[in-house]
């Protein structure tokens, strides 16, 4: 079908109304009306490319992003939004106090690999944040 050409619509009234306890049908209106179809503009654009594909969603692929957060909270990494790279200690200490929070939550229901993990990482990232406090205490 050609962009430009157009497609009918069929709309049918079907209402009725009561008149003296007597239904009468409503003249049954049949109208077409035009639709016009037009293709999605382009122009100047670049072509859309598809985003990577994000990694499988796991409970190791959450805490270490809840680990790059502190990361970023360091001011190791710059913020994404921002791109400025800025300490920010208590919301370091907040993301880790929910990293916590998690590894008591799922107490139990960790296999060997994912505990280990959430163990040594809370392990570092708590050693990071007293010498980070440390230091900006001694400034």
């Amino acid at each position: 079908m050609e962009p430009d050409e157009e497609k009918k619509v069929k709309v049918q009234d079907k209402r009725r109304i009561k008149d003296s306890d007597k239904d009468i049908e409503e003249n049954k209106k049949t109208e077409e009306t035009p639709i016009k179809e037009t293709p999605p503009k382009t122009e100047g654009k670049p072509p859309q490319q598809s985003p990577p594909p994000l990694p499988e969603i796991d409970f190791v692929t959450f805490i270490i992003s809840l680990s790059s957060s502190v990361s970023i909270h360091f001011g190791d990494m710059p913020d994404p939004v921002t791109n400025v790279s800025r300490v920010n200690l208590p919301l370091a200490k907040q993301t880790i106090d929910i990293i916590s929070m998690l590894k008591e939550k799922t107490k139990g229901n960790l296999n060997a690999s994912e505990s280990k993990l959430i163990d040594t990482l809370l392990f570092e990232l708590r050693m990071r944040y007293v010498k980070a406090k440390d230091s900006s205490h001694q400034k």
